[in-house]
C-alpha cells in the first residue's frame, strides 16, 4: 500500500471515529457536522509534502490506532481529581475529562455553560479558518464544548478557567470551546490541557470579540510526552476590540498550534505573546496568522522557544496587511534559545504587506546560552549551574511576568526555575 494510501485510511479511520463520538453526544448539529464531515473527506492527512507542515512530521502517528473515550469510570474520575489538585486557580472553571463535562470538578458561574445544556449557538463553527483537515475533524466529532457568553458591558472580574484533562491511553479527544464578548465587555480565559498516557487531543477554541470589548486568553498545554496535540484557536475581532494572548508550550511529544486573528474592524489591536520550552525529543509547532484587514489595527507578537537535548521547535508566523488596512503598525519577533549542540529551529516570519501606509516590522533571532554571560555571573559567586538557570530564568519571565492571573503566574515561574542544562 503506498504512503498516500496508508495516509488516506489512516485520516478516515479518525473520521470514522470521530462520527462515532457525535453519535453519543446529545448535541443536535447535524447541518454542521454533514458539512465539517464533507470538508476531512476532500482532504489529505498532512504529510512533510504540504508546505504547512514541511518541519513537523506526524508519520508516527500512523502506528498508533487512537479510539474515542468509552465514558468516565469511578478510577478515571480519581486519576482525574490527581490531575486537578495543583492546577485549579479555585475561581469560575468547567473541567472535561476524556472529553467529558464533569460536573462535580467544576464551577461554573455567570456566563460559563456548557454547550450540552444551550441551544447551540450561531455563531459555533462560523470564525474563519474553518475548513482546515483538523479543526473540521473536530467539528465532526465533538461531543461538548465549553461556552463562555460575556453579556454587553460587563467586566467579568475572576477568570475563567476551562480544564481539559485526558486520562488513559490511545484516546483520541477534541475538546472545543466557543466565547463571545459582547460589546464593551471583559473577560480573562484560562485554558488548560493536561494528560497522563499516549492519547491525541485535537482541540478548536473560537472567540468572537465584539466592538470595544476585551478578551485576555491564556493558553497552557502540560500533556504527556506520550501525546500528540494538535490544537487551533480562531480569533474574530471587531471594532476597537482588544485581544490578548499568552500561549505556553511545553508538554506533549508532537504539539502544533494554529494561532489565527482576524480583525474585522478598524482600530483593533491584537497582542500574542508565547513561550515554548521543550527538551528530550519533544517536538513544538506554532504556527499563526494575524490578518490586519482594517485601517488602524495594531499587532504586537511575541513568540519565544527555549529547547533543549533534541527538541525542534517550529515558528512559522503571517501578518497579512492588504490595500485597504491602511494606518496598521505590526511588530513580529521569534527569539530561540538552544540549549545542546543537537536541537533544532526552523523559523519563519513572513510579512505580506499590500498597503503602502503602514509601519511593520519582523525577525528572528537565534542563540545559545554566552559563555561570556556564565562567566560574569560565574565571577560574582555564583556557580556554573546556577548561572545557567539564571539566564534561561531570565529568557523566559519575559513572557511569564505579564501573566495577570498569579496562581497561573506563580506555576510557570516555579516550572522555569527547575529547568536544568
Amino acid at each position: 500500500m503506498s504512503a498516500v494510501a496508508v495516509r488516506d485510511r489512516y485520516l478516515e479511520s479518525l473520521l470514522n471515529q470521530a462520527t462515532l463520538a457525535a453519535k453519543t453526544s446529545s448535541l443536535t448539529l447535524d447541518t454542521l457536522r454533514a458539512t465539517a464531515k464533507a470538508l476531512v473527506q476532500e482532504q489529505a492527512f498532512p504529510s512533510n509534502r504540504d508546505e504547512d507542515w514541511r518541519f513537523t512530521d506526524l508519520s508516527s502517528m500512523l502506528e498508533t490506532v487512537f479510539q474515542v473515550p468509552d465514558g468516565v469510570t469511578d478510577t478515571t474520575l480519581d486519576q482525574a481529581k490527581a490531575l486537578l489538585a495543583d492546577i485549579s486557580l479555585g475561581t469560575y472553571q468547567a473541567v472535561f475529562v476524556n472529553g467529558t463535562f464533569v460536573d462535580s470538578l467544576s464551577n461554573l458561574g455567570d456566563g460559563l455553560n456548557v454547550l450540552s445544556r444551550l441551544a447551540a449557538p450561531d455563531s459555533l463553527g462560523q470564525v474563519q479558518g474553518n475548513n482546515e483537515v483538523f479543526t473540521a475533524l473536530n467539528t465532526a466529532g465533538f461531543t461538548d464544548a465549553a461556552v463562555i457568553h460575556v453579556a454587553k458591558n460587563t467586566v467579568v472580574e475572576q477568570p475563567v478557567q476551562i480544564i481539559y484533562l485526558t486520562v488513559g491511553d490511545t484516546l483520541f479527544v477534541q475538546p472545543r470551546c466557543l466565547v463571545v464578548a459582547e460589546a464593551s465587555s471583559a473577560v480573562t480565559l484560562v485554558e488548560e490541557f493536561h494528560s497522563n498516557g499516549s492519547s491525541f487531543t485535537n482541540s478548536v477554541t473560537e472567540v468572537w470579540v465584539q466592538d470595544n470589548a476585551e478578551v485576555t486568553h491564556l493558553r497552557l498545554q502540560q500533556e504527556s510526552t506520550k501525546t500528540v496535540h494538535i490544537g487551533k484557536t480562531a480569533v474574530s475581532q471587531a471594532r476597537d476590540s482588544r485581544y490578548r494572548s499568552t500561549t505556553l508550550n511545553l508538554g506533549a511529544r508532537i504539539s502544533r498550534h494554529n494561532l489565527e486573528v482576524y480583525q474585522a474592524g478598524p482600530q483593533t489591536e491584537t497582542t500574542l505573546n508565547g513561550l515554548t520550552a521543550i527538551r528530550d525529543k519533544q517536538l513544538a509547532d506554532t504556527h499563526s496568522l494575524i490578518a490586519l484587514n482594517h485601517p488602524h489595527g495594531t499587532a504586537d507578537q511575541l513568540q519565544k522557544n527555549i529547547m533543549d537535548e533534541r527538541a525542534h521547535g517550529v515558528f512559522n508566523g503571517r501578518v497579512y496587511v492588504p490595500q485597504k488596512a491602511q494606518l496598521t503598525n505590526a511588530s513580529q519577533l521569534n527569539r530561540n534559545l538552544l540549549l545542546a549542540p543537537k536541537c533544532r529551529i526552523d523559523t519563519k516570519p513572513e510579512l505580506d504587506i499590500v498597503a503602502n501606509d503602514v509601519k511593520c516590522a519582523h525577525g528572528a533571532t537565534i542563540s545559545q546560552l554566552a559563555p561570556d554571560e556564565v562567566f560574569y555571573l560565574q565571577s560574582r559567586g555564583i556557580n556554573h549551574d546556577q548561572a545557567q538557570r539564571l539566564l534561561i530564568y531570565a529568557f523566559a519571565m519575559e513572557m511569564i511576568e505579564p501573566i495577570p492571573v498569579a496562581p497561573l503566574r506563580e506555576r510557570m515561574t516555579q516550572y522555569i526555575q527547575q529547568w536544568t542544562v
